[in-house]
């Protein structure tokens, strides 16, 4: 049944650059002049998802009587759109990527997903893994490709990915290399004809070089994709993030980019001034929500702020004792409310 489902998928994926029905339909002259002056996601509803942590522990909340508490988590994230990341084998993201595009699209609204399998990915850190190799990957990224197949979604690439090989962590794996593989995965998405694809470009405190950074993005394919993505399950301010958006866009022609608003309320933590410090990204204590995602920003070149970290899931067992990254962290939660 597996090697059933990948011989599908991949089969989809060879097809689908054709286009097809529904969401593939191009925008008419008023919707395309908006987005030109407003983002490129201008206009568009994004999916919420039923199944997020947060609606989860709601529920569970108020099982348990806590109905308060579960208005409060509900109200203010688990109604709220947050990507979805997946990083599970070829045949189980097929189909999770088009369960998702198939709802949402029933919908009208347009999911945001997080590819996240990269071959060494996080450094070693705490969310490492993925892929055991480049072609297991690029298997991955075809199944996942292929699961959302002529259906619209927003794909943020590989988080870190980019400002880690920068900064001298790309694995065994040489760091030209790794930029080939993240071009190859641009291609594959983008050969769905209604798939936005930003690759991520690290936070506005993380590579002060931005000739570098450009210069890396355009070796992993951003002239292929359509912008970059800043501050993923980071906490810099929506100002000073927006300002280096725009800079590294000049030295990019002009890409546009998006920013997760997901935990930056109160703005980076104090402390520690080195980026690599688990004070400055493993659940600090004085993070705060952001401002609600929206893909009307009134700014041209920033398509859309998202909350791409979705609220509550931690970023790994720090301090000691805390859940391992991605998983759902009540206490957390409710300090990010405060």
């Amino acid at each position: 049944m597996v090697g059933m489902m990948l011989v599908m998928a991949m089969a989809w994926l060879v097809g689908c650059g054709d286009g097809g029905s529904g969401s593939s339909t191009a925008p008419d002259r008023t919707d395309a002049s908006r987005r030109r002056t407003q983002g490129a996601l201008a206009g568009m509803e994004l999916y919420v998802n039923p199944d997020g942590h947060a609606r989860q522990a709601a529920s569970m909340l108020r099982v348990t009587g806590k109905k308060e508490q579960a208005q409060k988590i509900d109200e203010r994230i688990g109604n709220r759109p947050s990507a979805i990341w997946l990083t599970t084998v070829p045949a189980e993201v097929y189909m999770q990527a088009r369960a998702i595009t198939e709802e949402a699209t029933g919908q009208g609204k347009v999911p945001v997903l997080v590819a996240y399998n990269l071959p060494e990915r996080d450094c070693g850190l705490y969310s490492s893994g993925g892929a055991t190799n480049i072609d297991t990957y690029l298997q991955w990224l075809g199944s996942f490709a292929a699961g959302i197949g002529d259906r619209e979604a927003v794909v943020i690439l590989e988080p870190d990915a980019i400002a880690h090989s920068l900064q001298g962590c790309s694995g065994s794996k040489p760091t030209a290399e790794r930029y080939r593989l993240l071009a190859e995965a641009v291609g594959i998405l983008k050969r769905q004809p209604a798939v936005r694809v930003y690759l991520d470009a690290g936070n506005a405190s993380w590579i002060e070089d931005l000739n570098a950074l450009a210069g890396a993005l355009r070796a992993s394919g951003i002239d292929m994709a359509d912008g970059f993505s800043l501050n993923v399950a980071n906490f810099e301010t929506t100002e000073r993030s927006t300002q280096y958006g725009k800079e590294l866009s000049r030295r990019l022609d002009g890409r546009h980019f998006v920013i997760d608003t997901s935990r930056n309320g109160a703005g980076p933590p104090t402390g520690s001034s080195d980026p690599r410090s688990h004070r400055n990204w493993c659940n600090p204590t004085e993070a705060r929500l952001g401002a609600p995602p929206t893909t009307n920003t009134g700014n041209s070149v920033v398509d859309a702020h998202l909350w791409i970290k979705q609220p509550g899931d931690s970023d790994g067992p720090c301090p000691e004792g805390a859940p391992a990254a991605g998983q759902w962290w009540l206490g957390y939660a409710k300090k990010l409310l405060d």
